[in-house]
């Protein structure tokens, strides 16, 4: 699909959780029970349903003239493959729905896809790798940090991914979850460094959770990925991290076990309360310059003209359009 952008979801394996949770646990900290990523997971599907039911593609002509794909289906059968070959509907009922595009956010007004677009997915494929990788990683992060936390790093990092891509893309829409997953993997880098000592296989858990972040980046290099929604959403999340996933220090958590007399140490490390306050800054500072850029109509190529290679390479093989 030429006129489209998709936010391709992170490649999360099993591995990223396992390898990750090897911390020092403490009896004293909370379990959580995981509702919200399965609720998020429920609306990104329930909303697509609903999409393919307003697309409806054998009441529309398709620009290729091809027949729609499994049209046992009816009107939820999907697009001509050379329109959309991840098996969803047309561009033009994404941008009806709400897709992330720039001429109607700032022409427009329509801040509100800023939001509206990490809901929907370009086809059964997009959405199911989405909502894999959202298991993967959402659900261990909601069980340990709860799911007020997690539903503000995932509402927010959406919300920062969409910011970056309008700054960069105007020639196409967007659409995807994945803003907000890299979001979630970047806190859970920063959570990793915020809570460093309590992690007993400290290298392994970095490494491993690096080299997930980077084959994903990379994977956003080809062309009609969006990847400023996947670096806007990292980043974002990554800033979240440090100031909603901190842990309390051993000493502070069995405070209630200490003999009369012994000095109780505070909840938090110095470095992680610097880290609090400079990560709270510059999240703040990001997101309120970003949105003056984007309703300014500021061409953010024009102030970086290497940004172009971070969301698409050329190559003999593809072109990259639509910037």
């Amino acid at each position: 699909m030429p006129a489209e952008d998709l936010e391709t979801g992170p490649a999360a394996k099993s591995s990223a959780s396992s390898g990750l949770s090897s911390y020092v646990f403490e009896e004293r900290e909370t379990q959580w029970i995981s509702w919200l990523v399965p609720v998020f997971i429920v609306a990104n599907v329930a909303m697509f349903v609903v999409v393919m039911y307003i697309n409806n593609c054998p009441k529309h002509k398709s620009p290729f003239d091809d027949k729609c794909v499994a049209r046992f289906l009816g009107r939820f059968s999907f697009q001509p493959l050379r329109e959309n070959p991840l098996f969803g509907p047309s561009s033009l009922t994404l941008e009806k729905l709400g897709a992330l595009e720039w001429k109607k956010i700032v022409d427009k007004r329509q801040g509100w896809r800023l939001i509206s677009c990490i809901w929907l997915h370009a086809g059964v494929i997009h959405l199911l790798a989405n909502m894999l990788s959202l298991v993967v990683i959402g659900i261990r992060l909601e069980q340990q940090f709860g799911f007020i936390r997690v539903g503000i790093i995932y509402l927010l990092s959406g919300f920062g991914g969409s910011v970056l891509s309008s700054l960069f893309i105007r020639n196409s829409i967007s659409v995807g979850a994945s803003g907000a997953l890299f979001g979630l993997l970047g806190a859970m880098l920063s959570e990793l460094i915020t809570n460093w000592t309590i992690y007993s296989n400290k290298a392994a858990a970095l490494l491993t959770l690096l080299f997930i972040v980077a084959i994903n980046l990379v994977v956003g290099i080809l062309p009609h990925v969006d990847n400023f929604a996947h670096i806007g959403g990292f980043l974002t999340g990554f800033l979240l991290g440090f100031v909603l996933l901190p842990r309390p220090q051993f000493g502070w958590i069995n405070r209630h076990d200490l003999p009369a007399g012994v000095r109780i140490k505070s909840k938090y490390k110095a470095y992680q309360y610097v880290l609090w306050l400079v990560s709270l800054i510059l999240l703040i500072a990001g997101i309120a310059v970003g949105l003056v850029m984007l309703f300014h109509k500021v061409n953010a190529y024009e102030r970086c003209h290497w940004c172009r290679y971070l969301s698409c390479v050329p190559t003999s093989r593809w072109k990259c359009d639509g910037t």
